[in-house]
């Protein structure tokens, strides 16, 4: 019987505890246990406490250590680093879903390492763990005995995943009808950043709020530096420093943005899609969908047509 057990840290995140406990905790394949520094209640960021049965010294006995999210993202106490330090010494596979990545990442165990955690914190642990390489377009990554998944739901992807590798794709794909869950999702969590805008008032706003509305031409930082009265050169490094990233991303982040909300709320065909949203063809479109969210327009549309999403204004 493989043995997991779950480290929570005050105040844990209650969903993604409840992701492994539910995952690991059919008593066919896995036992799960709940620990702490001190065994008894821990808070949650919902408001109730989780009852941890056991302290550290069961992670000794662990054939899978999960750190579930937590906040503030502070440093955990030495006796919990060491424990966990001690767990991937002696071969016990360690892994983090959402924040729990800080733990590990303050272990020194993602050094080296690709690793991946909520997009909202991931620049967050790269400005702390210098030597981990954060990767926040990406549900999970597995590197065997060390595994991350960003946030919250992708705790799933990543469960799902561990339970194809220990027992097949027909013991995961059986947890995941009893979970109501796709077996695998497409794509990664690209698909929800928010991507930048200049603040209202601020310099570029106009130029911004210009294009916005001329997303389906064929529009060229040299155009937007002319709005804007300035050479290209000049303009380029304005809006840099306003916004964080260079023209050309930005426009083609919009867009990009632009194509989402249409395939989401129209039928309309993927060529005419990217034809509105000025990236010219449907391959081109496949192409940056694929670079920027690891999947295509058809994909894109099944998983979320129909569905509300919050996109930023189209008002700069």
């Amino acid at each position: 019987m493989h043995r997991v057990v779950a480290v929570v840290l005050p105040e844990v995140v209650a969903f993604d505890l409840s992701i492994p406990a539910e995952v690991f905790g059919d008593k066919e394949h896995y036992s799960f246990a709940v620990c702490a520094q001190s065994p008894g209640p821990v808070p949650s960021t919902s408001g109730f406490d989780v009852y941890a049965s056991q302290g550290l010294d069961a992670l000794a006995t662990a054939d899978t250590v999960v750190v579930p999210g937590y906040a503030p993202l502070d440093d955990p106490p030495s006796p919990v680093l060491a424990a966990l330090r001690a767990a991937a010494e002696r071969g016990a596979r360690v892994v983090s879903v959402c924040t729990g990545a800080f733990a590990l990442a303050a272990a020194g165990l993602l050094d080296g390492l690709r690793a991946t955690t909520h997009w909202m914190d991931a620049a967050e642990l790269a400005t702390r763990h210098p030597a981990v390489d954060v990767d926040p377009d990406l549900l999970y990554i597995d590197h065997g005995r060390i595994a991350t998944s960003a946030g919250f739901a992708a705790g799933i992807d990543l469960c799902l995943h561990l339970v194809r590798a220990d027992h097949g794709a027909e013991t995961a794909v059986q947890v995941a009808r009893r979970l109501v869950v796709a077996p695998h999702r497409e794509g990664g969590q690209a698909q929800f950043l928010r991507r930048p805008l200049p603040a209202d008032g601020g310099g570029m706003a106009a130029v911004c709020a210009w294009a916005l509305d001329r997303l389906g031409e064929p529009l060229t930082v040299a155009d937007l530096a002319r709005r804007a009265q300035s050479s290209p050169r000049t303009f380029a490094r304005h809006f840099v420093a306003e916004t964080g990233t260079t023209p050309l991303r930005w426009l083609t982040a919009q867009r990009l943005l632009e194509a989402r909300r249409l395939l989401e709320s129209t039928d309309l065909p993927v060529d005419e899609v990217a034809r509105r949203c000025g990236l010219g063809t449907a391959a081109n479109l496949r192409l940056h969908m694929s670079r920027d969210a690891s999947t295509s327009p058809v994909a894109y549309r099944r998983a979320y047509r129909g569905r509300s999403t919050a996109y930023p204004t189209r008002s700069a």
